[in-house]
């Protein structure tokens, strides 16, 4: 099978993607949209994969180009002759494969495309009805996402529910015989901006941080609210308290988790996060914003806590009663650990992607 690889940059998930298609059957050609002003994934693309060079990727996508790039996908789609495109998310890369006319098109949602992007304003809006109406299949990463799609017009007979999941040989339990009675150290590594909440748990932090001593704070990442985090921390007089840990490999990542006591995302939108899946995958209880793609994944008491999306007060609470409970952690641990391998296997999961490949295939037939 020939698959045109559409996606709008280079990023950690698509290494992963491209790397487990590299070693199927299939000639898998890579196609990308633009090229971001940060570079996200500095691994080069994995061999057996043949990076096509067009119009596009070497910027910012610009919608004042939609002309003349999609001249220029026909003109690749001409040339590679694919059997099935695999493109998202839906209303820039999709759009653009939609518009070709070409069949089969698997479109693969990224989850905020259809929590945030198709309800910006009108035209995102009317760009995903149009583009999921046209699509011969789509995979998405929760039924939640699934459920938003469906309502944008997507056949429910024609997607699948794909988890992106882990390696769960690279991402393994820790070692909870090492950890002290006394030092817990809350971790999170979601990108600083307003979706994903970080501003939340800082000041849940510092209200938290101000009753005990003996909480710390690991922040990997970066964002546009660094300046924002910094100063409440700061005005919190706990920043001493919280290391900031920048961008970290893959290679790297699972130590970080290992290393701390509390996973925490306080995002207020999401799909089937992979940080959460890496957080359950190392047996790191993991304490959630209640939103229905986080439910889809922790359940209270049992592998991890939910507390009420942008509360400060109860994320505040919810860390110290986590701190009070930590001598128990090794019960959610394993709980956490169990739900990633029953749920959260990236070698498992890849396989529904191969399996929505056919499926497209057969239905243009």
């Amino acid at each position: 099978m020939r698959v045109l690889y559409f996606s709008k940059d280079y990023t950690p998930h698509d290494y992963r993607f491209l790397a487990a298609l590299a070693e199927t059957d299939n000639q898998i050609y890579y196609l990308r949209l633009e090229r971001g002003p940060r570079q996200t994934e500095d691994r080069p693309v994995p061999p057996n994969i043949e990076q096509v060079l067009w119009k596009g990727g070497q910027g910012l996508f610009e919608w004042k180009n939609l002309p003349r790039l999609l001249w220029d996908l026909k003109r690749v789609i001409r040339a590679v002759k694919p059997d099935l495109i695999h493109a998202g998310p839906i209303q820039t890369v999709g759009l653009l494969a939609t518009l070709t006319g070409f069949h089969p098109l698997l479109i693969m949602s990224w989850g905020f495309d259809l929590m945030q992007d198709a309800e910006r304003n009108w035209w995102w809006r009317t760009a995903t009805r149009y583009t999921l109406a046209r699509s011969t299949f789509l995979t998405s990463d929760c039924e939640t996402t699934r459920q938003k799609a469906i309502a944008f017009g997507m056949n429910p007979n024609h997607t699948v529910v794909f988890p992106w999941g882990v390696d769960l040989n690279h991402f393994t339990p820790k070692n909870w015989s090492l950890v002290t009675d006394y030092s817990f150290t809350v971790f999170c590594n979601r990108s600083w901006e307003p979706l994903y909440g970080v501003d939340v748990l800082v000041r849940a932090f510092v209200k938290a941080a101000k009753q005990n001593p003996e909480l710390h704070l690991m922040l990997l990442g970066g964002g546009s609210q660094g300046n924002l985090l910094r100063q409440i921390l700061t005005n919190g007089g706990v920043i001493e308290r919280v290391h900031f840990g920048g961008q970290v490999s893959q290679t790297e990542l699972p130590r970080y988790y290992q290393m701390a006591d509390l996973y925490i995302s306080a995002s207020h939108v999401d799909g089937s996060s992979v940080s959460l899946m890496e957080a359950l995958a190392c047996g790191l209880p993991a304490l959630v914003s209640d939103i229905p793609a986080n439910k889809e994944w922790v359940t209270e008491g049992f592998n991890g806590w939910l507390f009420p999306d942008g509360d400060v007060d109860a994320l505040a609470a919810a860390i110290l009663r986590a701190y009070y409970r930590r001598k128990s952690m090794v019960k959610i641990s394993r709980a956490a650990r169990a739900t990633a391998e029953e749920r959260a296997d990236w070698k498992k999961n890849f396989q529904r992607l191969l399996d929505a490949y056919e499926m497209a295939i057969r239905l243009n037939h």
